[in-house]
């Protein structure tokens, strides 16, 4: 068994077909067909199922096929390793990210990375946070940036900053005539537009309106942020956002009236995540201080509401 072999056994299960697997592995198919064959012989067991019609891992053959996995993202953290000795500031790193976070965090943090480290190349994933622990567990992902509390004794933890919310209400409604900082309390009785399960700002978002009073409102929830935003600004009704989802460069809305909140404002502890015994645990560190100086977008932010 070889890690060429086990290449073969990954490819096939992707695609299901001994020629497109053997066209993804850029060998012929009969050469692909004979390596498998043998890992089988090997193994002691069957790992896909064969039939003129399709082919697919047999039980055992996906459990093989997710540890085989794991050993070529290990044999590539090997190469990383290597390539980073050789020069610590080039390479890729992929980094995971929350949907309700990385559209407005990234648009402040991606410029000055890469001026800092032209030759970098990140590959973004824009996950739910259950995922992106899973990529970091599994080693699909080099760091997740993340809501706390994340529990993990596998990864490190860094934070980075704390994000205050604020309160986004139409344009005509009676909290829009107030003027500066408002008091958690003016949401007693009200009703808010949350997100849907799965998202970590909802469960935030509920432990808001049990603090404070408020309320879900029953028979909907969105999908995005900008789906809440869309839903204000139609008069709908109000909810909560992060500070980054309306800081330039996000547009304002005329529709929406933004309030901020007096201390202790609602807000969300945000971190840098990666496996303890990361290729790149060195190096993080460096990367985990270029988010957490968002001093700029916080100031602008403060401007609009």
């Amino acid at each position: 068994m070889n890690l060429r072999d086990l290449r073969y056994l990954v490819a096939l299960a992707d695609h299901r077909h001994f020629g497109r697997a053997a066209e993804a592995s850029f060998v012929s198919q009969p050469t692909l067909s004979t390596q498998i064959r043998k890992l089988e012989e090997e193994l002691g067991v069957e790992l896909f199922e064969r039939s003129p019609r399709h082919i697919m891992p047999t039980e055992v053959g996906n459990q093989v096929v997710e540890r085989a996995r794991v050993v070529l993202r290990e044999a590539d953290q090997i190469r990383e390793i290597a390539r980073r000795t050789q020069d610590p500031e080039s390479g890729s790193l992929r980094i995971g990210l929350f949907p309700t976070l990385g559209p407005y965090l990234l648009p402040h943090v991606i410029p000055r990375i890469h001026a800092r480290w032209p030759r970098m190349e990140l590959l973004l994933v824009e996950e739910k946070t259950e995922e992106v622990v899973r990529g970091l567990r599994d080693g699909a992902l080099d760091v997740g940036i993340l809501a706390l509390p994340v529990h993990d004794d596998q990864l490190h933890e860094q934070f980075l900053f704390e994000e205050p919310f604020v309160l986004a209400v139409p344009a005509e409604h009676p909290l829009a005539a107030r003027q500066g900082p408002v008091p958690s309390s003016v949401m007693e009785g009200e009703s808010l537009l949350l997100l849907e399960d799965g998202h970590c700002l909802r469960d935030q978002a509920l432990d808001v309106c049990q603090l404070s009073g408020a309320f879900e409102r029953s028979g909907f929830r969105a999908t995005s942020l900008e789906t809440l935003r869309q839903m204000v600004a139609a008069g709908v009704g109000i909810t909560l956002l992060p500070l980054l989802a309306v800081t330039p460069p996000v547009p304002p809305s005329a529709d929406i009236r933004l309030l901020a909140f007096q201390d202790p404002a609602p807000s969300r502890r945000i971190a840098m995540f990666w496996r303890k015994t990361s290729a790149f645990r060195e190096f993080l560190p460096q990367l985990a201080a270029m988010f957490s100086d968002l001093q700029i977008g916080r100031a602008s932010c403060r401007e609009r509401v």
